[in-house]
Order: structure tokens, then sequence, then C-alpha cells
């Protein structure tokens, strides 16, 4: 039988400094915007109210950073990682620019990196991305590696390329946009009343109650991004996959476990950027997530009188309320003679926020 649509791409498939500019562009709504709220409770104030967000400076409400960056991670899945095994971790993942109802997304991609696996049977993929706008310009850009199969199990590669990521983003590469204005910046539409003063480095926040992962949710989410990865959709092929069910896209988890944020960081005015990221285990329909978060260090920024800066631990669970089960985020493990998260940690995430230094009055 003659087929047009052919499987893979496999490791095999790529060359390292090749440029891949993906299809289709995707012109984001409101609608968009709503229901990417309705999917992950996501209550920031400069995502839903046009009001505080041209208080701030900004044309009207902006799209939520992670709802773009979806956009732009999922029109790579075709072309990177339509087969892929696991999505394994991101760098220097930056939040460029503000995205507006109404712009109109792509994705370009470079292949920076290969590693074939002990096994022989995979390899990892490094790639980095950038999303533009409908001018050209790059509103996100990040570097994220990935599992692929080998084409070719029995014949050795030999690739051993592992790009030398950034461990961090610098602050003074941290993207303040250029339109925000703290004077306008209340915290009635927020509702916290802790700002960059009322966090040290080394406590931890527990964000309240958890959030049970429905089939249909993960499943209409995920197609939102237009992510095209089987091991998402198709129930009939992961059977033969040692869970025997569809995989929870990472990046769901990452929506939820930020929105879950939102309590105990509320006056947080957006993401900046992260410095790296790990989905640590995989989570599947039925899964409850909980979240907490690790302060690590507080920065404030000598250019924006106003502002600081809060680098953030974000962890996820699945099925461990940490309010009632102090988690374990790390273990040892005797048959690896190394350190390994918990089974139940499913996110790891180190990243930036934007936080105002006080109360503007």
């Amino acid at each position: 039988m003659n087929s047009k649509a052919t499987p893979g791409p496999y490791f095999e498939d790529f060359e390292i400094g090749r440029t891949i500019k993906h299809a289709v562009p995707r012109t984001l709504t409101e609608g968009d915007n709503a229901l990417y709220i309705a999917l992950t409770g996501d209550r920031h104030p400069l995502h839903c109210d046009a009001g505080f967000a041209r208080r701030l400076g900004f044309r009207r409400e902006i799209l939520n950073d992670l709802l773009v960056f979806h956009v732009v991670f999922g029109k790579t899945v075709p072309d990177i990682s339509a087969y892929a095994l696991a999505n394994l971790g991101y760098a220097d993942v930056r939040f460029l620019r503000p995205v507006y109802p109404g712009d109109t997304l792509r994705s370009v991609s470079e292949i920076v990196g290969k590693k074939e696996n002990s096994n022989g049977k995979t390899g990892n993929l490094y790639v980095h991305t950038r999303g533009q706008n409908q001018r050209g310009e790059t509103v996100v850009q990040f570097y994220r590696w990935v599992m692929l199969r080998k084409r070719d199990e029995s014949a050795s590669t030999g690739e051993k390329s592992i790009p030398d990521l950034p461990s961090e983003v610098a602050l003074a590469d941290l993207p303040i946009p250029e339109e925000l204005r703290t004077l306008g910046f209340t915290a009635a539409a927020t509702g916290g009343d802790r700002f960059f003063g009322d966090y040290e480095p080394g406590e931890r926040i527990l964000h309240g109650a958890g959030m049970t992962i429905e089939e249909a949710e993960h499943a209409l989410a995920t197609r939102l991004y237009q992510n095209t990865a089987r091991v998402h959709f198709d129930a009939h092929f992961m059977k033969s996959s040692p869970a025997g069910k569809r995989l929870i896209y990472g990046g769901h988890i990452i929506s939820l476990a930020r929105a879950m944020a939102f309590q105990g960081l509320e006056n947080a005015i957006r993401m900046l950027a992260w410095n790296g990221g790990t989905h640590a285990n995989p989570t599947y329909a039925g899964d409850t997530i909980y979240a907490l978060t690790d302060v690590i260090s507080k920065s404030e920024l000598p250019d924006h009188p106003g502002l600081g800066a809060l680098r953030l631990r974000l962890i996820a669970l699945k099925n461990q309320d940490p309010a009632t089960e102090p988690p374990e985020i790390e273990m040892h493990d005797e048959k690896k003679g190394k350190t390994v998260y918990h089974p139940n940690v499913v996110l790891d995430l180190d990243y930036y926020v934007l936080m105002p230094m006080e109360q503007p009055r």
C-alpha cells in the first residue's frame, strides 16, 4: 500500500546544523486564551483582565506565556518528535515579547546536538527553537532534548555530540517588557498581599489543593497546541507501551503547576525565563497533580526600579499532597548507583518571575 504519510522521523534522519521551518502558522485568538484558562485554571490577571493589562502599559490582556510556548512547541512536533519516546528537558527558555490576541506565530528550529544512547535502540536529539510573530520578531526561544527511536537498531551511528547548553539565564538577559509600567499595578486585581521583600531564599510555598487530570481534558489541551505526538493520542498504539496507556503531554503538567502556583505568588507579574526543566516521571489520566515552590534566590533589577526577579523551583507531584505527606524530591537508586527523582515527582522547573518590590502608591 502506498502512503504519502510516512512514519518517523527517526534519530538517523537528523544532521547537526540543519534548520527546519515548521508548518503551519497559527493566529491565536481570544478563544484560544479562554480555552487555555478553562483547561488549566490560570488566574493571572495579565492574561484575563484587559484593564489591568492596560494600566501596566500593555495594549490589552496578553496571551499566557505558556500558551505561546506550547503552540510554538507544538509546531515542531511533526518534524521532530511525532514518534518520540519522551521529551526530556529544557534549557535557556526566554519569553522575549508579549503576544496579543490576533498575533500569528510560526516556529523555526536548528538541530544542535545528537547522542546515541547506550542501549543502541534510541538516541537523544538536541534542538534550539525560536517562535516568531507576524513581524518576524522572536517572542520565545528555547532548547529542548528529546529521545527518539532509531530506524535501524542494529547499526551504531557513533553519534555523541552533546551541546554545551547554558545552565541558567543571566540576570542581564532577563526579558523585561519595554511597555511595562509598574505604577499601574494594583494588588486589588490579584488578591495578593506579598511582594518582593516578603520572599526569602530557602522558603517553601505549598500551593493548596491538587487537580486531577481527566482523559478528555489533557487530549483537548494537547490538540489546542496542535501537538501531534502519537504517545498522547493513540491509545491503541500505546497498549504495547510499558504503561499500556497514553502519556499526558508534559507541557500540560507545567501549565497546571504554574496555574496552581498563583496561590502564594499572586503578585508575580509574569514568567520571564526558565533556567532548566525536567519531566521527571510520566503522568496519566486519573493522576492528581499537586505543586510546591522553593524560593532559590531573589535579585533586584537596577535598570528597572520597582521590580525584582525571584528565582523559583516549581515541583509538581502526582498523587501526593505535600501538605499532608512531606515530599521526598530525590532518592538514591541502589540499582543505578545514583540519585534519581522520587517516582511521585513529575516536574522540576527552575524559572524566574517578575515581582513588584512593593505596592505602588
